[in-house]
């Protein structure tokens, strides 16, 4: 059996791959908080993780067109969401190798990154080596996914976390695009899994009942939707005696209860 590289070996192997594939045709975009000194950190707004200091690394594009996305300017060239506005790849977009995005997140000084978009893992084998990079110098890393995506052994092995959150029918987009069932069993065999299911109303419960039951999901978090301080104060009451019920855990969204619906944040 040949023998197993080490990790620096890997990083380089890594690295000659991608940039063989043009990374810079795979778009980062860098997602900092509003409120900052230098450099630039935010917490995690939502999930198990919420009130942790992180800093975030947004990429662009996703596979779904959820009508009501809070984040419509990193894959929406044609206006579908509710904004109705046509963002710009151009604008929105910023190539980096994996060195710069390695060196701006170190640079935060931070213990957690959080990797969101988009659909983040539509990009995993190349956002593997920053993975590897900060996991070598004790920085935590966690997946903001759709659930759509399968996760890669190799990435899986290196202990990330996954906030998985499947779309509900409010979103507009169709069952099976949003709902990948061998995808989320995957994710519910790994003890770094999180659901996320973001709900309008007590209505919504009851699909996430169904997804649950079906196929057998732990560790559930429900977060009311909304984009304003007092959507979300409204929707977590409106759902907190049902999800407490349930034994599911809540989330509210501290990012926009203490800063408000504000870009980049």
């Amino acid at each position: 059996m040949p023998e197993r590289p080490s990790e620096q070996q890997q990083l380089v192997r890594d690295k000659a791959r991608l940039g063989s594939r043009g990374w810079c045709k795979w778009r980062f975009r860098n997602s900092w908080s509003t409120r900052y000194s230098d450099p630039p950190s935010a917490v995690q707004g939502e999930g198990p993780s919420t009130g942790r200091l992180c800093a975030f690394l947004r990429l662009g594009g996703c596979n779904l067109t959820c009508r009501w996305c809070d984040t419509p300017y990193t894959w929406d060239w044609k206006g579908e969401s509710d904004t109705g506005i046509a963002y710009r790849a151009a604008d929105e977009l910023h190539a980096l190798s994996v060195d710069e995005v390695t060196e701006r997140l170190l640079g935060f000084g931070v213990e957690l990154i959080v990797i969101s978009g988009g659909e983040p893992l539509s990009q995993q084998d190349r956002v593997l080596p920053v993975v590897r990079a900060l996991g070598r110098q004790g920085v935590a890393v966690e997946f903001e996914t759709n659930g759509t995506v399968m996760p890669t052994d190799t990435l899986v092995e290196t202990g990330v976390r996954f906030n998985v959150s499947p779309k509900l029918a409010h979103s507009g987009v169709a069952e099976d695009r949003r709902i990948v069932p061998e995808v989320l069993r995957r994710f519910g065999e790994l003890p770094t899994a999180a659901f996320k299911f973001v709900c309008a109303d007590r209505s919504d419960l009851a699909e996430v009942d169904a997804l649950v039951g079906e196929l057998n999901l732990k560790n559930v978090w429900i977060m009311p939707r909304g984009q304003s301080p007092e959507e979300i104060e409204h929707g977590m009451r409106t759902l907190a005696d049902d999800v407490i019920a349930r034994k599911w855990n809540l989330s509210g969204r501290l990012h926009v209860n203490v800063w408000g619906s504000k870009r980049g944040i």
